[in-house]
């Protein structure tokens, strides 16, 4: 592909939600994909002779450290990483999100390739405890799991009805019956509102996993430490999932393991 039809390849190939432009060394594509916080995810082509580069120029894992007080990513936090490279095709090299496209590929799909890598990555920070240590909540709930006997798997990944890929904190088996739990943290208002959005959004993709054969319940929890949540972000969750809160720990095991 020529240089100069890049621009116009994508306009083609994607419309007019993927703005591109030339910045001299590279070509800027930006994407319709937003970041939690609202930024808007960019992605950036590099050239090599007839070679293109598809890459984010580690503004993902950038923006990720930015929301995050920890020093570095926990093990757990690399394998979601490996994971959604694997899953879109995508190479992970120096805190980069990155794909070669060759001369018979199609640039369209290397772009969105990249940018749903770059999504699967930016859910990570719903996993973030945004405020003290940096710790993940989950693990303070996987913890609590542990000792009430109740078996479980982390992160577990499933497909909505969308056919996009769901990271679900926690999938928990009990004698009585198995749960879907998604864990909501939040230091601010703001993330509190898109958390309970992304979360919402989730359980509709998957709802159809409520009614299947062996129906998975669905469970909305709350860490409730500080006050940023809203009635109304309650009432969202509500209409697809039951809603438990961390400061109820108790509560929430009988939400886990009570007969429907």
């Amino acid at each position: 592909m020529n240089r100069a039809d890049v621009c116009e390849t994508m306009q083609r190939q994607m419309g007019a939600l993927f703005d591109c432009a030339d910045f001299g060394d590279y070509y800027r594509i930006r994407t319709p994909y937003l970041y939690p916080d609202g930024d808007t995810i960019d992605l950036f082509c590099e050239f090599d002779g007839d070679l293109i580069t598809v890459t984010d120029d580690a503004e993902t894992t950038g923006w990720l450290q930015m929301q995050s007080q920890a020093p570095r990513r926990s093990p757990k936090q690399n394998r979601i990483i490996q994971d959604a490279c694997q899953t879109h095709g995508v190479e992970f090299f120096r805190g980069m999100l990155q794909a070669r496209c060759r001369p018979d590929d199609n640039l369209a799909d290397v772009v969105n390739r990249v940018s749903q890598a770059a999504l699967r990555v930016s859910d990570l920070y719903f996993t973030l405890r945004h405020v003290g240590g940096g710790a993940s909540v989950t693990e303070d709930v996987a913890d609590y799991l542990a000792g009430n006997n109740l078996p479980y798997e982390t992160n577990k990944k499933l497909i909505g009805r969308s056919a996009r890929a769901w990271n679900v904190d926690f999938h928990v088996r009990a004698s009585a019956h198995s749960s879907l739990v998604y864990v909501l943290s939040a230091g601010n208002r703001a993330t509190a509102n898109r958390l309970t959005d992304h979360v919402v959004a989730a359980w509709h993709d998957l709802s159809y996993l409520s009614i299947s054969a062996e129906p998975l319940r669905f469970v909305s929890l709350f860490d409730d430490a500080d006050e940023v949540w809203r009635e109304e972000d309650f009432r969202q969750a509500e209409g697809l999932s039951t809603v438990a809160f961390w400061s109820r720990r108790d509560e929430f095991v009988r939400v886990l393991s009570e007969v429907a």
